[in-house]
């Protein structure tokens, strides 16, 4: 059996007294821990390691986590939890627009924590620790639709002519949702359960504007798109016919 290397996360939060704490809590529960007190921080620890996932304070001195997790999402494609105080409604639901996974409002339970951090791990297809499904680790097939190519096992796209098209986690899941069921009408809370889980039906805009993301990534006109169809009344459809295709070995 090969072993499965342990989910690393960065922790990112000035208030020592909460980040040391909840570091060696989750530590203790398997995952491996880096710590950093600022955006900057953050930035230069991201040179040092690979990261599965990070835990990201909004308010903080400097630049703020808004805009450290907009970095994040559209360089790096990392999955990323929100950690808010109380009054910061408007934050979190900018957060989850951008792209960002989940959040949580201090003061939290860790065991909440741990179960959310899990919850993203699972849909953003890294519960193996490697970037994909148990499925698709297994059967190592592709995606294919009108010449393009998603390797969920890369997490890497590419277009028609073979050049790869960067592609956050937001925009990964929303892209598999619907390569998932092509044809399918799929309606916003549909869509907002499958790519954002539990909660997210709160803020429904953000199917809207991952949408919107994702169009420009793969349509030759966002605004007349051919894949990305809208619904009225419905929600939206992916019209293009999808095969599963085995991959071929890397030379």
């Amino acid at each position: 059996m090969t072993d499965v290397a342990p989910v690393t996360i960065l922790l990112v939060d000035d208030e020592t007294t909460l980040r040391e704490p909840l570091a060696e809590y989750l530590t203790g529960q398997g995952f491996v821990v880096h710590e950093a007190e600022s955006a900057a921080a953050a930035r230069s620890r991201l040179l040092e390691i690979t990261a599965d996932i990070v835990l990201l304070d909004i308010m903080m001195p400097g630049e703020d986590g808004l805009s450290l997790c907009r970095h994040l999402i559209e360089s790096q494609g990392l999955p990323v939890i929100l950690l808010t105080a109380k009054g910061e409604a408007t934050d979190r639901i900018v957060g989850l627009e951008i792209g960002a996974d989940d959040y949580v409002t201090k003061p939290f339970e860790p065991r909440e924590l741990v179960a959310r951090i899990r919850s993203v791990l699972r849909r953003a297809g890294r519960a193996n620790g490697n970037g994909a499904s148990n499925q698709d680790a297994a059967e190592n097939l592709l995606f294919e639709f009108e010449g393009w190519t998603l390797d969920p096992l890369k997490r890497r796209l590419c277009d028609p002519d073979g050049v790869s098209v960067a592609i956050s986690t937001a925009e990964y899941r929303m892209l598999r949702a619907f390569l998932d069921l092509p044809r399918a009408v799929l309606d916003r809370d549909r869509l907002l359960d499958m790519v954002q889980g539990r909660e997210a039906h709160m803020f429904d805009r953000a199917v809207d504007n991952q949408v919107s993301r994702l169009r420009r990534k793969i349509e030759s006109d966002s605004r007349n798109p051919q894949f990305i169809q809208t619904v009225r009344g419905g929600g939206y459809r992916f019209a293009a016919d999808v095969r599963r295709v085995k991959s071929e070995p890397d030379n």
